[in-house]
């Protein structure tokens, strides 16, 4: 199970920063002005092959009226749901009378909470952090979020001091739940349940129509054609302004981990209503977390040809960074289509867990800058040399090179491009990790400008050394001459 991580603090103390860097997004709004963060935020992270959930919230004043009000209510919910908390406090605005009373509340809930004092660049660390010890809540941890200082070492200590049954046992989930875990994810009432029951071939799940049948993710292993699957069917996830009870409060935490746990998302969408924010924003966690994705525009029948062709057009366009999924049209209350998911399933899944060799990336990768070079940055060009893979679920693609920072992002979309039709993937995002390597004649170069400077050392002395000569010469010249010329 992944753990789900707060962030929490006064307005303006750099935690929507820290959620970015921790999720490796810019999905959070970050500015230097206190208050832009108003809804609770959600972002899958990772350090090493430790998954977790991490959440931004609004600031907490104490005084809040109105929509601060609604904001901070916002922050204490995610204290309630989350299984660590990380308290942010300013390191240059020092403690205040905020910060107290947001550390008597933490100790009221009794969550595991480390106190993390951010903006620490430029100053004293030592001297910084003495105030906050007043706190009381143990050791302090110290960072510098928009310069991604201590960042890294934070969350290896967070993820190290989690209780056991957050402790990740290698084979114990393939045991438990064998096979492709495929989780069908969407809008509450777009028929996911519906969907799972028609996959499964009987009802065994509950199916009603009202949104909200679903508070929980349900895990059910099964067969077909001799082939192991588990289908998760999860709770709607919706926009969080509409929801009000607590329990679905958590389903939505159990939703965001249920796709972290899958290998193959399915996401159903209505075809009815089309494409929505909330669509959108349910592929954006899928896709941050790197799952395998096949859409399904669900309640396909009924609709006539107008409709129908208005709806693929408008697919089309809106969800065009990934028109790498594979596209289905169903109706999970009649099957139509409802077969055809496995085959995208499948090739999704094998597409996923590619064994790619060096040697075949590599071949890739100077085809590719062949037809394609990359830019000129400065006076050279940036240069790529090789590939190799750096790990599976998603494809991870290592490239290395020399100045491989400032590669365009067009060019990056080239190579991914590239690599997809070449390896023919389909069905999964793919990341690229471009590193520099180090001048292996550097150590040389240094050697050649340290020998030239002994040589010009050594030239500057013989001329020294030849003008003092030269000089000696003269004045005996002189005296010379003035002894025979009186």
């Amino acid at each position: 199970m992944n753990p789900v991580i707060a962030l929490v603090g006064r307005p303006n103390v750099g935690k929507s920063t820290l959620f970015n860097r921790l999720t490796r997004s810019r999905d959070a709004l970050v500015a230097d002005v206190a208050g832009l963060t108003r809804d609770r935020k959600y972002g899958a992270g990772k350090v090493g092959e430790r998954d977790y959930i991490v959440v931004d919230t609004g600031g907490i004043s104490g005084m809040e009226e109105g929509l601060d009000e609604r904001m901070a209510e916002q922050s204490f919910q995610a204290m309630d749901e989350a299984d660590v908390v990380l308290f942010l406090v300013d390191a240059r605005a020092g403690l205040t009378s905020a910060d107290m009373m947001i550390a008597n509340h933490l100790r009221t809930i009794e969550k595991k909470t480390y106190l993390v004092v951010n903006k620490i660049d430029g100053l004293n660390p030592e001297l910084a952090v003495l105030e906050f010890h007043e706190l009381g809540l143990g050791e302090l941890q110290v960072i510098a979020a928009s310069h991604n200082r201590g960042i890294n070492g934070l969350m290896e200590k967070v993820l190290e001091e989690l209780p056991p049954e957050f402790d990740v046992i290698e084979g114990e989930e393939e045991s438990k739940h064998k096979g492709i875990k495929i989780s069908v994810v969407g809008r509450p009432n777009v028929g996911k349940s519906t969907l799972v029951n028609r996959m499964l071939g009987e009802d065994r799940v509950v199916v009603f129509d009202q949104a909200g049948t679903t508070m929980d993710s349900i895990y059910i292993p099964y067969e077909r054609h001799e082939k192991q699957y588990t289908l998760i069917d999860t709770a709607g996830v919706r926009r969080r302004k509409n929801i009000s009870e607590a329990v679905e409060k958590f389903s939505i935490i159990k939703t965001l981990q249920a796709i972290q746990d899958s290998n193959v998302c399915i996401l159903v969408i209505d075809a009815r209503d089309g494409i929505v924010e909330q669509d959108l924003t349910m592929l954006s966690f899928v896709l941050n977390a790197g799952r395998a994705l096949v859409i399904a525009l669900n309640k396909w029948d009924g609709m006539d040809t107008e409709q129908k062709d208005f709806v693929k057009k408008e697919i089309e366009r809106r969800l065009t960074f990934a028109d790498w999924a594979d596209m289905h049209f169903i109706s999970a209350k009649h099957g139509t289509g409802v077969g055809n998911l496995y085959d995208s399933v499948e090739d999704a899944y094998e597409s996923a867990h590619l064994d790619m060799t060096t040697s075949q990336l590599t071949r890739i990768l100077e085809d590719a800058v062949m037809d394609h070079q990359p830019p000129v940055v400065g006076t050279s060009r940036v240069k790529l040399r090789y590939a190799h893979q750096g790990g599976m679920n998603p494809p991870i693609i290592v490239v290395h090179g020399n100045k491989t920072a400032s590669l365009p992002d067009s060019y990056k979309r080239y190579l991914a491009n590239t690599f997809r039709r070449v390896l023919k993937i389909s069905g999964t995002p793919i990341r690229f990790e471009f590193k520099s390597g180090e001048n292996p004649f550097d150590d040389k170069k240094e050697d050649r400008i340290f020998n030239k400077s002994k040589r010009g050392d050594r030239l500057k002395q013989t001329k020294s050394i030849r003008q003092a000569k030269h000089d000696k010469v003269k004045q005996r010249k002189k005296k010379v001459n003035r002894k025979g010329h009186p």
